[in-house]
């Protein structure tokens, strides 16, 4: 296949890797991984041991494989391909120097998909496979990206996506993950949305044995409005670690981030969430609300929300809770004839919906509620 990266600039990205920091905390208490000695088994089997398959794409767009896209379409695929990411994200250098396996989206100028495109990495057992996305929409473009991961036992995924958009283009992509239970899921996503776009991160991580994620928002022109939407709920030994962040870089745009989390067993999860807002940002209006929930006595959820604010015509707001149910919640239900276990199944499955609305589709919102509903009664 055509070479997305040259020999120097994977052997560059390599040395990014190993020399950039996760940014994530040391392993303590409850935390029991390194992300910086993280056993990514680059070495093993990359090649045939994943593919991809897009489905649902429309006779307008250009939805095919990397392979394709590096020769049948490089001068787009160049518009948008290493657009987003950007220097901190230390796994996005592996999944770069690793690029092969993905697909590329591509949206003309004023067109609207009723229907989304769904772009699906298989990855067979014990296999390494580094997925690689990349999004671009033009002026007033419209398209739903549902991204999925189809694992078999043991497979480790290093993966990317990125989205860049001309001005006025709204982009919603989804992805959700439900992989085995001894899988490990490293993703960077990141957005470059243009003027007056609309773009929304929706991230569910209901499986793996280990779930790092990072969400990423840089807003660059005015009249930006990024939403970022994530659940998460480790239960057994799962550790999940989801980073968002989104920059203001120019003034005049709005943000909102919403996080659900629940923890039950041994299950353990970290959240950290920036909003960041330059100071020549002015107008910018942000806010980032972060709710966990824990199940258990050993489960554990750190929740971390930051803002760096240096301008002073801004709107900026954060709240985290972490807490467990709420008893007055459970004795109003239980009054009314509603089993104890009833209601706390039905409180805490409630608690998920602002965030599982922020999803696209029905059925895809369903089957978030089905495996949610699976954890609870677990």
């Amino acid at each position: 296949m055509p070479d997305l990266l040259s020999a120097q600039e994977r052997e560059t990205e390599l040395r990014a890797f190993a020399r950039t920091r996760s940014g994530r905390e040391k392993p303590g208490r409850y935390w029991k991984i390194d992300l910086e000695t993280l056993e990514t088994g680059a070495n093993g089997s990359t090649g045939a041991a994943g593919r991809v398959e897009i489905e649902g794409a429309s006779p307008r767009v250009i939805a095919c494989d990397l392979e394709t896209a590096a020769r049948d379409h490089a001068e787009l695929l160049a518009r948008a391909f290493r657009r987003a990411i950007e220097p901190q994200h230390k796994f996005a250098h592996l999944a770069l120097a690793h690029a092969g396996l993905g697909a590329f989206i591509y949206v003309c100028a004023d067109c609207a998909l009723d229907d989304p495109i769904v772009v699906r990495y298989r990855a067979a057992a014990g296999g390494t496979i580094f997925p690689y996305t990349v999004v671009l929409a033009e002026r007033g473009a419209q398209v739903t990206i549902v991204e999925r991961l189809d694992l078999e036992s043991g497979a480790f995924v290093c993966g990317v996506a990125e989205v860049v958009t001309g001005e006025n283009a709204e982009v919603t992509y989804a992805s959700a993950q439900f992989a085995p239970p001894d899988a490990r899921i490293v993703f960077t996503r990141a957005a470059r949305p243009g003027r007056d776009a609309r773009i929304s991160w929706a991230s569910a991580e209901l499986g793996a044995q280990l779930s790092v994620s990072d969400l990423t928002v840089a807003i660059e022109q005015p009249g930006v409005d990024a939403k970022i939407a994530a659940l998460f709920f480790p239960t057994g030994s799962q550790h999940v670690d989801i980073v968002s962040s989104v920059d203001h870089r120019s003034g005049d745009a709005t943000s909102e981030t919403l996080i659900k989390s629940a923890a039950a067993g041994r299950g353990q999860g970290r959240y950290l969430g920036n909003i960041r807002i330059a100071p020549h940002a002015q107008h910018s209006d942000a806010s980032l609300r972060d709710d966990a929930l824990l199940l258990s006595q050993t489960a554990h959820i750190d929740s971390v929300p930051a803002l760096e604010i240096a301008a002073n015509e801004v709107k900026a707001y954060h709240g985290a809770t972490v807490g467990a149910l709420d008893p007055e919640s459970i004795f109003y239900m239980t009054s009314r004839g509603i089993e104890r276990n009833e209601a706390e199944r039905m409180i805490a499955l409630g608690f998920f919906e602002p965030a599982i609305d922020r999803f696209p589709t029905e059925s895809l919102r369903e089957e978030l509620r089905a495996a949610l509903q699976a954890k609870v009664t677990a």
